[in-house]
């Protein structure tokens, strides 16, 4: 898939990483790879969504207020393509907290747990389960980013 983006865009995918728990080997995740692509300026949509969407990708998501991010699905595999410009503190939060949970089994394990025991739950939408992780997922990464100081 990196490959097939990096055809599709060119020299204009300036950065794509693997992040999400589909990065973090032993953790438990949905069939679903989160991908963060950094372009020129993710809010130029002209740059870089007519050849996205004519290699089958479908923007799913704009939000111009929130680091102007851009999100698509994938033509043939189950994906969160999320689009950044350069810089965007989502894409580096992203790449910090998947590299400390590599690195780090307790904080991985206890994450795991967390996810699993909450897979469990009846939830109406993703939101709710993203809300519930909140609270660890800050934990962690300020663990994360406090070791970088």
């Amino acid at each position: 898939m990196p490959a097939r983006l990096r055809r599709v865009l060119g020299a204009r995918a300036l950065a794509l990483e693997h992040v999400g728990s589909t990065s973090v080997p032993g953790l438990s995740a949905k069939p679903i790879i989160d991908l963060d692509l950094t372009v020129a300026d993710s809010a130029d949509e002209a740059a870089y969504v007519p050849e996205l969407e004519a290699a089958g990708y479908v923007l799913t998501i704009r939000e111009p207020g929130w680091h102007e991010h851009r999100m698509f699905g994938g033509p043939d595999t189950d994906i969160n393509l999320h689009v950044w410009s350069p810089g965007s503190p989502e894409a580096i939060r992203h790449v910090v907290f998947r590299d400390w949970l590599r690195a780090h089994d307790d904080d991985r394990h206890a994450y795991d747990a967390l996810k699993r025991d909450l897979a469990t739950r009846p939830y109406t939408y993703m939101y709710e389960y993203n809300n519930d992780k909140a609270a660890l997922i800050r934990e962690i990464y300020a663990r994360a980013v406090a070791s970088q100081a």
